[in-house]
Order: C-alpha cells, then sequence, then structure tokens
C-alpha cells in the first residue's frame, strides 16, 4: 500500500527535550512533594506517556503523590519551560528540514507521550507549531506507548489506514507501538542515548536527513 502519511514522535525525535523533562519531573517532586526519583524512575520517562510515568510513580509512592496527573503535569510543564529558557532546547539533526521534505504532499501528525502544553513548546521552538494540525498528545488516549493507541487515534483524525502510515522513532516503546498500530516503523538512532534496542524497527537510520520520501515508499508493511 503507497503511504499517504508520516507520523512523527516528537521527544528524542525531533527535539532533544528528554533529558529536560526528566529534570524538570525530578526537581518538581524534590522541591515540592519531598519525593526522590530513582535513577529507574528517570530513565523510565524517556519514551512513555504521562499515563504510564504517573501510573509508574503512584505506584511507588503510595499515599506520598498528592497531586493529580493533571496538576502535577502542569507543575512539570513550567519547570521544564524555566529549564528551556535558561539552556535551550537542541533540534535533532535534521528535524526542520525533514518535516518539510516527508510533509510534501503527504499527511502528516505529532504522536507523543507528552501533555499538549509540552508539545506545544516543543513544536514552538522548532518553528512547526503550523505544520501539525493534528497533535495526539497524553489527554488524548488512555494507553501510551508500547500501546499502539495514540497512532490508531492519528490514522483515525487522518483518515488514513494505518498501512498507509510510516512511523518516525526513537525509543523501543515507540517502535512497539507503532508496530502494534500495524503502521511501518523506522528507528532514528540519533536519539537513542540510552541505548535502547531498536531492532523491532523495520529500518534503522542514523538521523532524519537519512529519511527520504524514496526509503518510506519502499519500505512496505512488514519490513520486505
Amino acid at each position: 500500500m503507497t503511504f499517504q502519511a508520516v507520523l512523527f514522535d516528537l521527544d528524542g525525535t525531533l527535539v532533544d527535550s528528554e533529558p529536560h523533562s526528566a529534570a524538570a519531573l525530578a526537581a518538581v517532586l524534590g522541591r515540592d512533594h519531598g519525593i526522590t526519583m530513582t535513577p529507574a524512575q528517570r530513565e523510565f520517562v524517556l519514551g512513555h506517556s504521562w499515563n504510564e510515568i504517573y501510573a509508574r510513580l503512584a505506584t511507588a509512592n503510595v499515599g506520598g503523590l498528592r497531586w493529580s496527573q493533571e496538576d502535577l503535569a502542569a507543575r512539570v510543564t513550567a519547570e521544564r519551560a524555566r529549564i528551556i529558557a535558561e539552556k535551550g532546547l537542541p533540534l535533532m539533526p535534521g528535524a526542520r528540514e525533514a518535516i518539510d521534505r516527508l510533509g510534501a504532499g503527504r499527511q502528516k501528525a505529532i504522536v507523543t507521550g507528552s501533555s499538549h502544553d509540552e508539545a506545544r513548546q516543543a513544536l514552538t521552538t522548532l518553528g512547526a507549531l503550523m505544520d501539525f494540525p493534528i497533535v495526539i498528545a497524553s489527554e488524548d488516549y488512555s494507553h501510551g506507548k508500547p500501546a499502539p493507541d495514540g497512532y490508531l487515534l492519528a490514522a483515525r483524525r487522518l483518515a488514513v489506514p494505518p498501512a498507509a502510515c510510516r512511523v518516525l522513532e526513537d525509543s523501543a516503546p515507540g517502535i512497539a507501538a507503532g508496530r502494534a498500530a500495524g503502521m511501518t516503523v523506522v528507528a532514528v538512532s540519533a536519539g537513542n542515548f540510552l541505548g535502547q534496542d531498536q531492532s523491532a524497527a523495520h529500518r534503522i537510520v542514523a538521523t532524519l536527513n537519512d529519511v527520504t520520501l524514496q526509503l518510506l515508499a519502499e519500505l512496505a508493511p512488514g519490513g520486505q
């Protein structure tokens, strides 16, 4: 099936925001809540949605986490904005060019585990806020990556069959989500700073500069 849509992961694929997100969450929990995140909890932030992050924190800190998921996300978004203002938000190599190149004549959407406010922060920095009329964020689904919910919702909103979608991801949970949705997944290793296993992707490339329309057209569902 000829591909019709490109679905972009955001954090770690288009922008190098995940360290800022983990730092912001740790700062808010430590400063305002007296909770110290473990290294494993900080690592879990990479590639997972707010739904899974909050559930893991709530389970680990029974009775200690008093805020709702929405309250925690809002506080972390504010802290992340402060960090971005101080340190900047690095873009992944070829991100801006990939949006222009791969979206030419095709539909596109963002599918992220971040909140809508966090996605807006990142897309504004990227200069791509108007490039994505459809942004699927953590508020839009119950189960985040590696569940396929976000990607399937994006396909429905674009009115494109899953098999006609190409997914660009960096994390193992994101790759699993794209595959579970019946989509073809390209893994970009530039943002894979923790060395997560990307072997489940149909193709692995070094940076977004290596992703061309020809490559996406040649990749068939199932990796054939």
